[in-house]
């Protein structure tokens, strides 16, 4: 995925802006907000283009990235973003409609950013051998704080494990993989339609409550593994109990710096109680996104460091 994919919403003069900047292609955030400067992310680099966003600039924006009729986006919107071609995702801020305590829609849109979803194939190639045990997949979470690469690491092995993946020099048979895609992150779908590879055995439920997604693969799709990021309520620990009952195989992200962050949760008690999860990876960023900090053996109550 490159940054120039985004371009196509733009107006020609920020556009024109942004494709000066070094190291274009790096760029993951592009943020405007009305009346102020343009700020680019490069890492954790902000920069400042001498350019004040007009209400007009993000008309236009939303007008493109909506194909020109932004009421076919409303349940994304109420969400707070919306997803265009290539998988590059556009949260977007402004006045909040209100509707029996549920968000109905955003108008006055006030600011946009635009993250540029990028895919790093291979980038769980290290870890695969940490979630078989004699030829069979763990049951595995990974723990991470925000832009620490969770996502990107779950995308990747999601797609091994669908396409089929060679540990210690054997290939190891593909596998029927779910993904429960709630907020439209692992499978950058656009229409319906994955951006991202996610591999050629893989079904996605896409914008979907992963407690409603996980129980709809069980019982429609018949998974050898559910993939879904970002777990944290009691409905989604529920739901994960019903898929391990169901001989299903789990795959899942949670916020954290650590394996104690999961231990301190009360939310997490039933599945820790249930032994859902048999390892833990943990992401940070102190060598950059996606550093492996270590594995975590849930049966050894050990750690293994990756080298």
């Amino acid at each position: 995925m490159s940054t120039r994919d985004v371009f196509y919403i733009l107006p020609n003069e920020i556009s024109g802006l942004v494709e000066k900047i070094q190291r274009v292609e790096e760029i993951n955030e592009i943020r405007l907000r009305v009346g102020r400067p343009i700020s680019i992310y490069i890492g954790n680099e902000e920069r400042i283009l001498n350019y004040t966003i007009k209400g007009e600039d993000l008309n236009k924006i939303i007008q493109r990235m909506s194909n020109y009729s932004i009421y076919a986006f409303d349940e994304e919107i109420r969400q707070g973003y919306i997803t265009i071609k290539g998988g590059h995702r556009v949260g977007v801020c402004g006045t909040c409609i209100m509707d029996k305590g549920r968000i109905k829609t955003i108008k006055n849109i006030s600011s946009l950013n635009i993250r540029i979803c990028r895919q790093i194939i291979n980038c769980a190639k290290s870890v695969m051998p940490n979630l078989i045990n004699n030829g069979n997949l763990l049951n595995s979470i990974i723990i991470s704080p925000p832009k620490c690469g969770k996502t990107t690491l779950i995308r990747d092995i999601s797609r091994n494990l669908s396409n089929g993946y060679i540990v210690n020099n054997k290939k190891m048979k593909s596998m029927k993989v779910c993904i429960i895609d709630e907020r439209s992150e692992i499978g950058g779908c656009y229409n319906g339609i994955p951006q991202l590879d996610i591999g050629e055995k893989t079904d996605i439920f896409d914008s979907c409550l992963k407690s409603n997604g996980i129980m709809m693969a069980i019982r429609s799709m018949s998974p050898e593994v559910i993939v879904c990021d970002e777990i944290g309520t009691y409905e989604d620990m529920n739901s994960i109990i019903a898929a391990l009952s169901s001989g299903v195989n789990l795959i899942t992200t949670i916020h954290g710096f650590g394996i104690e962050d999961l231990y301190s949760r009360d939310v997490f008690k039933d599945i820790l109680n249930n032994k859902v999860f048999q390892r833990a990876i943990v992401l940070s960023n102190r060598k950059g996104i996606g550093t492996i900090e270590y594995v975590y053996d849930f049966n050894k109550k050990s750690k293994v460091v990756v080298e």
